[in-house]
């Protein structure tokens, strides 16, 4: 476990040698957004007619592994609800987010969060008599 932590200390040095705070503040504000914890507007604009299409707004987090051509938006509606939301980009549809509150981020604090749901497999033990 020793070398585990040794490890993951040294790979965080590497990361964060040369970032910037701007980096480690804008990485902490990406962070709190994928926890539910900014309100955002993101709105999708036709840049042909300059109309907007639609608008989402909350605590929502935009889609990290998304295929080209697509945005999903998850937002937490509520203690532990939370609404998916798929959208189709193309050649004149795009879209930006707008973070509607402040929030404070230390950019000299970088923090690194496990969720033990997805690092621990859920096992069910059957015990025979």
């Amino acid at each position: 476990m020793k070398k585990f932590f040794v490890i993951l200390f040294v790979v965080l040095i590497i990361v964060l040698t040369g970032c910037t705070d701007a980096d480690v503040a804008s990485q902490n504000l990406s962070t709190q957004a994928d926890q539910f914890k900014i309100v955002r507007r993101i709105v999708f604009y036709n840049g042909i007619t300059g109309d907007y299409i639609l608008s989402v707004e909350g605590l929502c987090s935009l889609g990290n592994e998304d295929v080209a051509g697509e945005l999903s938006v998850t937002c937490k509606i509520g203690e532990e609800s939370y609404k998916k939301h798929f959208l189709g980009l193309s050649d004149n549809v795009t879209y930006f987010a707008e973070q509607l509150e402040s929030s404070s981020v230390d950019p000299y604090h970088y923090k690194v969060i496990f969720k033990p749901e997805t690092i621990i497999p859920d096992i069910d033990l059957e015990i025979s008599n």
